[in-house]
């Protein structure tokens, strides 16, 4: 017995079953089709599966982010202080916060990693491309310095330290001063270095953002250690401005790419964070700085918005991998 022929699969032909696919997937009631699948928030993805895997990131990486923005900005106002003969107490101060942190960030990401091999692991590769990689060693390079920092200043000013010691200090301080400036930037470029869509589009922001962060939260522990000079007022008056733009730059970016940013757990909490350490720390330093206490409110409403808003850029990563729209509409830029 002769078979009919099966059909040419013509491109014509093709398109006809694309079409009939897609007429069955949007009619109510019908069983979606292997190739893809409809979420109930109206975006698709293939196989019902994300099409990106979300950040696996624990609490730890955002705390890292933080103390490691505060302890590289501090490396770099000991230098510039001691550079101008400010304060020794001063310096000191910004030497033992960059201390303090640069022994807090390993910890953080040890415990992120799940066990201390896998942290060194991640030095046996030196790669300029990777910006994790690259993290991993500015990480180690600034501890060193840290310590050297602390150990010389220390020494020298109980006046038990040799003469060749002056000079150590000077190359500790400024060695740590540029891996404290590449320390509180890198972790920018690290998240903006990724394919998840809302990173992505904010990478140019996000180093820049995250600098002015950690600045205003260096000069708000040392206002809060009772350093409250002219030169912190300044800085404060700099860093709140800075995150005030910030703030608005994010707020008037409304397309579906960043769409996490501005609904959801992560658009409030950007949103809270953002008008504590932009508008709100800028205003009361306004009507209140000349006053101790006012001074020392705009340092704590900045903190607290600059680990907020820490938190939130990690939760929109999450919300955005599961957005396929979001993908697709950077994909189409490209």
């Amino acid at each position: 017995m002769n078979t009919p022929p099966k059909p040419k699969a013509t491109e014509k032909r093709l398109d006809e079953i694309r079409e009939a696919a897609a007429a069955t997937a949007n009619t109510p009631g019908a069983v979606p089709s292997l190739g893809a699948s409809r979420k109930s928030d109206g975006t698709e993805s293939y196989y019902g599966l994300p099409v990106l895997k979300a950040p696996t990131w624990t609490w730890e990486v955002p705390l890292y982010f933080f103390f490691g923005g505060i302890a590289g900005v501090s490396a770099c106002i000991a230098f510039v202080a001691n550079l101008f003969h400010v304060d020794p107490a001063l310096v000191r101060m910004c030497l033992w916060i960059g201390l303090i942190g640069a022994a807090i960030c390993p910890v953080l990401l040890i415990m992120d990693l799940g066990r201390p091999s896998r942290f060194l692991n991640m030095l046996r590769v030196f790669k300029i491309q990777s910006a994790m990689s690259m993290g991993a060693w500015i990480l180690v390079a600034f501890s060193g310095c840290a310590f050297f920092s602390v150990l010389s200043f220390e020494l020298l000013l109980r006046g038990i330290a040799p003469s060749f010691f002056v000079p150590l200090l000077w190359l500790a301080e400024g060695s740590g001063a540029v891996m404290g400036l590449l320390l509180a930037g890198y972790t920018g470029v690290l998240v903006g270095a990724t394919a998840i869509p809302v990173w992505s589009e904010n990478h140019k922001l996000l180093p820049a953002h995250f600098l002015a962060s950690g600045l205003g939260c260096s000069t708000g522990i040392l206002e809060l250690a009772g350093f409250l000079i002219p030169a912190t007022q300044l800085i404060g008056f700099a860093a709140a401005g800075i995150e005030t733009v910030v703030g608005g730059i994010i707020e008037l970016q409304r397309n579906a790419v960043n769409r996490p940013l501005h609904h959801g757990r992560s658009g409030w909490t950007m949103r809270i964070g953002g008008v504590l350490e932009g508008p709100v720390a800028l205003l009361v330093r306004v009507f209140w700085g000349s006053q101790p206490v006012g001074r020392e409110a705009s340092a704590i409403c900045f903190l607290l918005g600059a680990l907020l808003s820490r938190y939130a850029w990690i939760w929109a990563g999450r919300a955005s991998a599961h957005d396929p729209e979001a993908l697709f509409q950077i994909q189409r830029k490209s």
